[in-house]
């Protein structure tokens, strides 16, 4: 089956947030519209039980995840990096195995580093790869345009936060629906 017909499906998927760092984030192109989709996406995942990783390139260097990203992921725990791959953190891979991942949702900056790296080291391992393309972002806009260009000739899927969201979802009329519903309006 070709991948970019494939559904993002609840069953065997998580998020991951990579690198929206206190120190990183004020450079970003668009920053809030990266951070408010990362806050959306996460908010959801929670609401839909659906596992988030959050990632820190360097925090001696980067600082922490940001406050309003940190608080909307259940069970924050972020794993520390140096490679900019997160498949480089030996926690990083411990938790894809544990969690059983069989696709991943990114999210996060910079668009053509950390989550490229990141992106093509997931689909090497045979993880299907969606790019919420409204949720990362670069310092610069090329950078940024390139990324998504990038990832997209190596076989991940681009969607949307709001797609992602009702992608997961699946249907309307449940209570789930009414709370996904608030966090898009």
């Amino acid at each position: 089956m070709n991948i970019n017909t494939m559904r993002l499906k609840r069953a065997g998927s998580g998020l991951i947030v990579v690198d929206i760092q206190e120190r990183l984030l004020p450079a970003i192109f668009e920053k809030d519209r990266v951070t408010q989709n990362a806050v959306r996406l996460a908010k959801g995942a929670a609401i839909l039980g659906i596992p988030a990783l959050a990632t820190e390139q360097y925090r001696k260097g980067l600082g922490a995840t940001v406050t309003e990203v940190a608080a909307a992921i259940a069970h924050f725990a972020p794993i520390e990096k140096l490679a900019f791959s997160a498949c480089g953190a030996p926690a990083f891979m411990d938790a894809i195995r544990d969690g059983q991942l069989s696709s991943a949702l990114l999210c996060g900056i910079e668009a053509h580093v950390c989550v490229t790296q990141t992106c093509l080291d997931l689909l090497e391992r045979g993880i299907r790869v969606f790019v919420a393309a409204d949720a990362v972002s670069s310092r610069a806009p090329e950078d940024y345009r390139l990324g998504l260009e990038r990832m997209r000739q190596a076989g991940a899927v681009m969607v949307s936060t709001e797609m992602a969201l009702f992608e997961w979802l699946g249907q309307a009329g449940t209570g789930e629906f009414r709370q996904i519903l608030a966090l898009v309006k």
